[in-house]
């Protein structure tokens, strides 16, 4: 994925109210919006080396976004919004092996009239007259597809990456919900997308999301796949390079 404009470096002074950054840029301390909703755990260091991009919309209130923190010479990107469209590149670049059946996919699926999950796959030869998939098709019994709920990865301890950094009620939700797609015949996965270089290992970090662990279980247990996707940065692009 090339970023949209140029990436400007930058040194991280602190992070407040959780969506707000103090940056110095040159001589100036700028403020930046910061695009994650977790504790950004082990992604944060005072004077940390760190990139951010800049948008001069009028209409927006910050025109900086902090794009990726350098923590123990490892680039980390922390904007959540990135891995949606890093793993649709990955599916039309033909990068996830597994996924080579699927000829079709749709972003952003509207599965009831509360939730959205991130990405639906199906085969064309299966599903000829298919065009896109909204939640009222999901009522046809004879409608079989892949269902993918995608989650950023920042956090990592001694080498390993870990997922939630902080209690994630949300992501429990999203995991019932693929277990209830499983029942009614669809195929589910956990995409685990490591934006971070300095990890060789994925694990759930049980110890901060016990309960979030233990839904992952219940859903392994049922039939849902679980991949976590490595990702390398450049100073212009960040894109998935494989399987971890």
């Amino acid at each position: 994925m090339l970023h949209k404009s140029p990436l400007l470096k930058g040194q991280f002074l602190k992070r407040y109210k959780r969506f707000f950054a103090d940056v110095q840029v040159g001589h100036e301390i700028v403020v930046a919006h910061v695009p994650n909703t977790g504790s950004m755990k082990t992604c944060l260091a005072e004077n940390a080396q760190c990139y951010l991009t800049y948008n001069p919309d009028p209409k927006r209130k910050l025109k900086y976004t902090l794009e990726r923190m350098v923590i123990d010479n490892s680039h980390v990107g922390v904007n959540t919004g990135i891995p949606n469209t890093l793993v649709f590149e990955a599916w039309q670049n033909n990068l996830i092996p597994h996924w080579k059946i699927f000829d079709c996919a749709q972003k952003e699926v509207k599965i009831n009239s509360e939730s959205r999950l991130d990405m639906v796959l199906w085969q064309s030869k299966v599903q000829p007259d298919l065009k896109k998939i909204t939640a009222d098709s999901l009522h046809n019994e004879k409608l079989k597809l892949h269902f993918v709920e995608i989650k950023n990865v920042t956090m990592a301890e001694k080498n390993v990456a870990m997922f939630p950094d902080a209690v994630t009620s949300r992501g429990a939700k999203h995991i019932e919900e693929l277990m209830q797609l499983l029942q009614r015949g669809h195929t589910c996965e956990m995409i685990f997308v490591i934006q971070r270089e300095n990890v060789n290992a994925f694990q759930i970090a049980k110890t901060i999301d016990p309960e979030y662990d233990k839904a992952l279980n219940e859903g392994l247990k049922m039939g849902l796949k679980v991949t976590a996707l490595k990702v390398a940065f450049t100073s212009d692009e960040t894109k998935v390079t494989g399987i971890l």
